[in-house]
Protein backbone atom coordinates (compact mmCIF):
# COMPACT_ATOMS: atom_id res chain seq x y z
CA UNK A 1 0.00 0.00 0.00
CA UNK A 2 1.32 3.60 -0.96
CA UNK A 3 1.22 5.87 1.75
CA UNK A 4 0.67 9.89 -0.01
CA UNK A 5 2.55 12.36 1.32
CA UNK A 6 -1.00 13.47 3.37
CA UNK A 7 -0.70 10.20 4.58
CA UNK A 8 2.62 10.73 5.48
CA UNK A 9 2.46 14.13 7.28
CA UNK A 10 -0.63 12.55 9.19
CA UNK A 11 1.20 9.93 10.51
CA UNK A 12 3.88 11.85 11.54
CA UNK A 13 1.74 14.38 13.61
CA UNK A 14 -0.27 11.87 15.16
CA UNK A 15 2.93 10.17 16.26
CA UNK A 16 4.35 13.61 17.40
CA UNK A 17 1.29 14.20 19.42
CA UNK A 18 1.17 10.40 21.07
CA UNK A 19 5.17 11.68 22.94
CA UNK A 20 5.60 10.36 25.29
CA UNK A 21 2.43 7.67 26.03
CA UNK A 22 3.55 5.64 23.41
CA UNK A 23 4.11 2.60 25.58
CA UNK A 24 1.15 3.67 26.91
CA UNK A 25 -0.75 2.83 24.42
CA UNK A 26 0.61 0.06 23.14
CA UNK A 27 0.10 -1.53 26.55
CA UNK A 28 -3.84 -0.41 26.30
CA UNK A 29 -3.88 -2.12 22.33
CA UNK A 30 -2.50 -5.35 23.50
CA UNK A 31 -4.83 -5.12 26.35
CA UNK A 32 -7.95 -4.97 24.38
CA UNK A 33 -6.35 -7.06 21.27
CA UNK A 34 -6.50 -9.96 24.24
CA UNK A 35 -9.46 -9.19 26.02
CA UNK A 36 -11.44 -9.21 22.41
CA UNK A 37 -9.59 -11.45 20.61
CA UNK A 38 -8.70 -14.44 22.89
CA UNK A 39 -6.70 -16.52 20.79
CA UNK A 40 -3.92 -13.77 20.49
CA UNK A 41 -3.08 -14.76 24.06
CA UNK A 42 -1.85 -17.95 22.65
CA UNK A 43 1.59 -16.21 21.43
CA UNK A 44 1.91 -14.86 25.36
CA UNK A 45 1.70 -18.13 27.67
CA UNK A 46 4.38 -16.85 29.89
CA UNK A 47 3.01 -13.55 30.09
CA UNK A 48 0.51 -12.29 33.20
CA UNK A 49 -2.18 -11.16 30.90
CA UNK A 50 -3.99 -9.03 33.48
CA UNK A 51 -4.53 -5.41 33.76
CA UNK A 52 -1.67 -3.28 34.60
CA UNK A 53 0.69 -6.68 34.03
CA UNK A 54 4.37 -5.33 33.91
CA UNK A 55 5.04 -7.94 30.94
CA UNK A 56 1.87 -6.12 28.71
CA UNK A 57 3.40 -2.77 29.67
CA UNK A 58 6.97 -4.05 28.28
CA UNK A 59 5.49 -5.63 25.38
CA UNK A 60 3.21 -2.49 24.55
CA UNK A 61 6.26 -0.34 24.81
CA UNK A 62 8.20 -2.60 22.52
CA UNK A 63 5.45 -2.35 20.25
CA UNK A 64 5.52 1.47 20.31
CA UNK A 65 9.49 1.65 19.73
CA UNK A 66 8.81 -0.59 16.49
CA UNK A 67 5.98 2.08 15.46
CA UNK A 68 8.22 4.50 16.15
CA UNK A 69 11.25 3.24 14.36
CA UNK A 70 8.49 2.87 11.27
CA UNK A 71 7.37 6.70 11.32
CA UNK A 72 10.90 7.64 11.23
CA UNK A 73 11.71 5.21 8.61
CA UNK A 74 8.11 5.76 6.92
CA UNK A 75 9.71 6.15 3.76
CA UNK A 76 11.91 2.93 3.87
CA UNK A 77 9.34 0.16 6.33
CA UNK A 78 11.34 -2.88 4.91
CA UNK A 79 14.35 -2.44 5.71
CA UNK A 80 13.53 -0.61 8.96
CA UNK A 81 11.43 -3.78 9.99
CA UNK A 82 13.30 -6.34 8.37
CA UNK A 83 14.51 -8.06 11.81
CA UNK A 84 11.35 -7.76 13.21
CA UNK A 85 10.01 -9.51 10.30
CA UNK A 86 12.43 -12.15 10.51
CA UNK A 87 11.73 -12.66 13.99
CA UNK A 88 7.61 -13.05 13.94
CA UNK A 89 7.80 -14.95 10.43
CA UNK A 90 10.92 -17.35 11.81
CA UNK A 91 10.88 -17.70 15.28
CA UNK A 92 7.39 -16.79 16.73
CA UNK A 93 5.73 -17.82 14.54
CA UNK A 94 2.96 -15.49 14.56
CA UNK A 95 -0.17 -16.24 12.60
CA UNK A 96 -0.70 -12.88 10.04
CA UNK A 97 -3.62 -12.09 10.87
CA UNK A 98 -3.01 -10.67 14.46
CA UNK A 99 -1.05 -7.86 12.96
CA UNK A 100 -4.58 -6.89 11.67
CA UNK A 101 -6.32 -7.40 15.11
CA UNK A 102 -3.77 -5.64 16.56
CA UNK A 103 -3.34 -2.41 14.26
CA UNK A 104 -7.34 -2.10 15.21
CA UNK A 105 -6.66 -2.26 18.55
CA UNK A 106 -4.25 0.38 18.36
CA UNK A 107 -6.41 2.59 16.03
CA UNK A 108 -9.62 2.20 18.51
CA UNK A 109 -6.99 3.31 21.50
CA UNK A 110 -5.91 6.54 19.54
CA UNK A 111 -9.42 7.37 18.49
CA UNK A 112 -10.02 7.18 22.91
CA UNK A 113 -7.01 9.08 24.04
CA UNK A 114 -6.82 11.43 20.86
CA UNK A 115 -10.51 11.98 19.72
CA UNK A 116 -9.88 15.76 18.28
CA UNK A 117 -6.99 14.75 16.05
CA UNK A 118 -8.34 11.79 15.09
CA UNK A 119 -10.17 12.85 11.82
CA UNK A 120 -11.46 10.88 8.91
CA UNK A 121 -8.56 11.45 7.02
CA UNK A 122 -6.00 11.02 9.98
CA UNK A 123 -7.94 7.98 10.63
CA UNK A 124 -7.66 6.62 6.76
CA UNK A 125 -3.77 7.77 7.48
CA UNK A 126 -3.22 5.81 10.52
CA UNK A 127 -5.15 2.28 9.22
CA UNK A 128 -2.74 2.62 5.50
CA UNK A 129 0.34 3.42 7.50
CA UNK A 130 -0.28 0.48 10.07
CA UNK A 131 -1.62 -2.10 7.01
CA UNK A 132 2.07 -0.97 5.15
CA UNK A 133 3.39 -2.09 8.71
CA UNK A 134 1.33 -5.46 8.85
CA UNK A 135 2.61 -6.21 5.19
CA UNK A 136 6.18 -6.00 5.96
CA UNK A 137 6.09 -7.57 9.39
CA UNK A 138 4.45 -10.41 7.22
CA UNK A 139 6.89 -10.50 4.12
CA UNK A 140 9.31 -12.83 5.35
CA UNK A 141 6.18 -15.39 5.78
CA UNK A 142 6.00 -16.10 2.17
Amino acid sequence: MVLSPTDKSNVKATWAKIGNHGAEYGAEALERMFMNFPSTKTYFPHFDLGHDSAQVKGHGKKVADALAKAVGHIDNLLDALSDLSDLHAHKLRVDPVNFKLLSHCLLVTLALHLPAEFTPSVHASLDKFLASVSTVLTSKYR
